[in-house]
């Protein structure tokens, strides 16, 4: 799992570098992927490279493709699977599949993504003297829409477009961030059960465990109780 981790957080760099080049200052998606993958012990040898592969210093860049797939887990739960792939054919083949064995189906174009939207989603982790209005102040000016309470972090929502300066107004006001991306932020939530939640949680970690699988978001809520349980289990 720690290698697959580092392949995925490498290709995140080499699109980063691809697209907005390798020069970091003028680049803030390559920094947030630079940053999450050395927060994850990627050598920093290793990413260096990545950077060179995906400017096009070490020769023609792998040229990966983003594709979306749809479908459902156990209890009507609605998936948006991201990969970012160099073959596309392997990518649809290996979702089938994974989705077929475990209790998964997958959707028509469209069929869940209506529920989802482009959100930035900046990630904070709670410390004992901070609060949720100390994260407010400093984000509010920046574009945050709403910051969420998650238990041991906070989450930061913002328009696509505000995600870099709301990270930039945490650090101004002396607050470390853990993450910042671009995610698919469902609207409607289904609550589900301790069995449920086995079952989605087996179909999420098997799909995450393939190499083109990039990020897997759900409509599902886990109350406290359920997570206890699942805890003790």
């Amino acid at each position: 799992r720690r290698a697959k981790s580092f392949a995925k957080l490498i290709k995140n760099i080499e699109v980063a570098a691809k697209l907005g080049g390798a020069d970091m200052s003028g680049n803030p998606t390559l920094v947030d992927a630079v940053q999450k993958a050395k927060k994850t012990s990627v050598p920093n040898h290793n990413i260096d490279n990545a950077i060179k592969r995906g400017s096009g210093q070490l020769g023609d860049a792998v040229d990966y493709q983003t594709i979306i797939y749809e479908g459902y887990a156990a209890g009507g739960v609605a998936l948006l699977i991201e990969c970012l792939t160099d073959n596309k054919n392997r990518a649809a083949a290996d979702v089938r599949t994974i989705m077929s064995r475990n209790g998964g189906t997958m959707g028509d174009p469209g069929s869940v993504a209506y529920n989802f939207s482009r959100r930035g989603v900046v990630s904070v982790t709670k410390t004992d003297d901070m609060t949720e209005d100390d994260i407010l102040l400093a984000v509010l000016e920046a574009g945050a829409e709403e910051v969420k309470d998650r238990g041991t972090g906070f989450e930061i929502i913002t328009e696509p477009h505000d995600m870099v300066a709301a990270r930039t107004a945490l650090q101004d006001a002396g607050i470390e961030y853990d993450s910042a991306d671009v995610e698919f932020v469902p609207g409607l939530l289904v609550e589900i059960d301790a069995e449920t939640a086995r079952k989605v949680f087996r179909l999420v970690d098997a799909l995450e465990d393939n190499d083109d699988v990039q990020n897997v978001y759900g409509n599902f809520d886990v109350p406290a109780e359920v997570l206890a349980q699942l805890d003790e289990d």
